[in-house]
């Protein structure tokens, strides 16, 4: 199933994004995860490429694992670090092979230690040829991804946007936010993407917290805020774990209540690999849901 071909029939959809385990252990426990969260039904889930492309073989092997034995649509990240464009080539020809068919092309962070981007020899530079090469060698339905608080690396919000709006006209099929938190952030981010003429649907990525420093540690590097009244909440329950999961589950139901409401395409879970918060949203929300139709 192509997503793009579900985005044009069904609004919103829902998708979780996992990332590939590095241990047995780890990967044991990412499949009781996907166990308990394929009874709701997402429209498909996403595998993150590991940094510097060191996960990339596993992501096609779970991408392909997940279709299989779960019967769930699966999107694989791909990234241009540390490839050349034969490399890519041929791993995005096998994930095709495999009956993949969406991919989230991305640039990818620099390697770690090192403040810019800087490709291989005979490598992509960007995101917008990376979208281009995968269209150039199949029916494949390509994400990108977006900055409702502008990209860390951009100057400015109108260049960021102008870089967007390059990787759309090279083929994006759609766009998924990073993490946020104020939803009016994203309203505005659309209404001046949609002015530059960047009209592809956005899903919304939601990272519920369950862990303050974790999710602090997070925000610092992608360039999102966390709302004053939501940190100072999550600092006085920092130390009761039961505390601070459930005030990220209640803010990010919430959160998610009102994208509902403002029409929104879809939302997109960075679960990190955890189903007990994504679980509790939707249980909130189908209350919520039920409780107003």
């Amino acid at each position: 199933m192509l997503i793009r071909e579900r985005l044009a029939h069904k609004r919103p959809v829902f998708s979780f994004e996992f990332f590939p385990p590095k241990t047995d252990a780890g990967e044991a426990n990412l499949f009781r995860s996907l166990e308990r969260l394929a009874p709701l039904e997402p429209d498909f889930v996403s595998v993150t490429d590991g940094a510097g492309g060191s996960t990339r073989a596993r992501t096609m092997e779970l991408v392909g694992r997940i279709k299989r034995e779960f019967g769930i649509e699966a999107m694989a990240h791909l990234t241009c670090v540390g490839s050349t464009r034969e490399d890519l080539i041929r791993i995005i020809d096998g994930l095709g092979d495999a009956g993949v068919e969406n991919i989230l092309a991305l640039r990818g962070d620099p390697p770690k230690g090192e403040t810019a981007f800087v490709p291989v020899p005979n490598g992509l530079r960007s995101a917008s040829e990376l979208v281009a090469l995968v269209k150039d060698r199949g029916n494949f339905s390509v994400g990108g991804a977006c900055y409702p608080e502008v990209h860390p690396e951009a100057p400015d919000a109108p260049t960021d946007l102008a870089y967007l709006r390059q990787k759309v006209d090279a083929g994006v099929d759609f766009l998924i936010t990073q993490l946020f938190f104020d939803n009016d952030r994203l309203t505005h981010f659309l209404r001046e993407a949609r002015a530059v003429g960047i009209q592809v649907p956005v899903i919304a990525g939601i990272m519920p917290v369950t862990n303050v420093s974790q999710v602090e540690r997070f925000t610092t590097m992608c360039g999102a805020t966390i709302p004053a009244a939501l940190h100072d909440r999550l600092r006085e329950g920092d130390g009761d774990p039961q505390d601070v999961f459930w005030t990220g589950v209640s803010y990010s139901a919430k959160q998610c209540e009102q994208l509902l409401a403002r029409g929104i395409f879809g939302v997109h879970f960075y679960t990190l690999n955890k189903s007990p918060a994504t679980r509790a949203i939707f249980e909130i929300l189908k209350l919520t849901r039920s409780g107003t139709g």
